[in-house]
C-alpha cells in the first residue's frame, strides 16, 4: 500500500468513526482541501499541494514529548538571546501558554509547567458544533485577559486558526507575546505582528 493509499484509508476510517473533515484535517496535519480530496477522489481532479506529517512515534511517547517541549523553550529562548528576532527581554516574557486544542494541548501542558506559567486552553472555531462557528478560550482552565501569552500548536498547516487565535486574545485583552509550533508548512514568519518559532520548516520542492 503507498502512502497515498494509507493517507485515503485513514481519512475514510476517521470519517467513519464520526469525525467531522475539520478533525480529521486537524489528527493528520493537512488542509481542509486536501482531506475532501482524499474522502472525495474526484476523477480527474488533481490532487493539492501538501505535505503529510506523521509525528505519532514522539507524540505517543511522553517523554518524548516532553523533550520537544524543551526544545521548543530552548529555541525561543535561544532566538531571543542571540537577537534573531527583534524583541526585547521584557517584550518576550509571557505569563501565560495558550494550547490549541487538540494537539497543541499536551506540548502547552509541558512548557506550562517548565516555565511556571498559567496554562489555558484555546478550542478552534472549526471545532465549535454551533452553526455559527466561533473559537472560545475553555472555561476550565486560565483566562487570558490581561495576560502576556505564548501559543502552541504541532503545525501550521494553512495559519488560519494561528490568525483567529492572535485576533481573540487581542480582542479579550491580551497581549499575545510568541507562536511556538514544531512544524512550519508555509514558512510563516509572523502572524499579524506575532512571531513564529518553529522547530522545522517543511518545503514542499515541485
Amino acid at each position: 500500500m503507498s502512502s497515498l493509499d494509507e493517507l485515503i484509508s485513514k481519512a475514510r476510517l476517521l470519517l467513519s468513526e464520526g469525525h467531522s473533515q475539520e478533525q480529521i484535517a486537524d489528527e493528520l496535519s493537512l488542509s481542509m482541501e486536501t482531506v475532501t480530496w482524499l474522502l472525495t477522489q474526484q476523477p480527474g481532479a488533481e490532487a493539492p499541494k501538501d505535505v503529510h506529517i506523521d509525528w505519532t512515534a514522539v507524540s505517543s511517547d511522553a517523554e518524548m514529548i516532553d523533550l520537544t517541549a524543551r526544545m521548543l523553550i530552548h529555541r525561543y529562548f535561544a532566538a531571543v538571546e542571540s537577537g534573531d528576532v527583534l524583541m526585547g527581554s521584557e517584550e518576550a516574557e509571557f505569563d501565560t501558554v495558550v494550547g490549541i486544542s487538540l494537539s497543541g494541548v499536551p506540548l502547552a501542558t509541558l512548557i506550562a509547567e517548565e516555565t511556571s506559567s498559567r496554562l489555558a486552553i484555546y478550542h478552534p472555531a472549526k471545532h465549535s458544533p454551533a452553526e455559527k462557528k466561533m473559537g472560545s478560550v475553555s472555561g476550565s482552565f486560565a483566562a487570558v485577559a490581561g495576560r502576556s501569552c505564548v501559543i502552541v500548536d504541532d503545525v501550521i498547516t494553512t495559519g488560519r486558526t494561528l490568525h483567529e487565535v492572535v485576533d481573540y486574545l487581542r480582542s479579550h485583552g491580551a497581549r499575545p507575546v510568541a507562536i511556538w509550533v514544531l512544524f512550519d508548512k508555509r514558512d510563516v514568519r509572523a502572524v499579524e505582528g506575532v512571531p513564529v518559532f518553529p522547530l522545522c520548516k517543511i518545503s514542499r520542492i515541485d
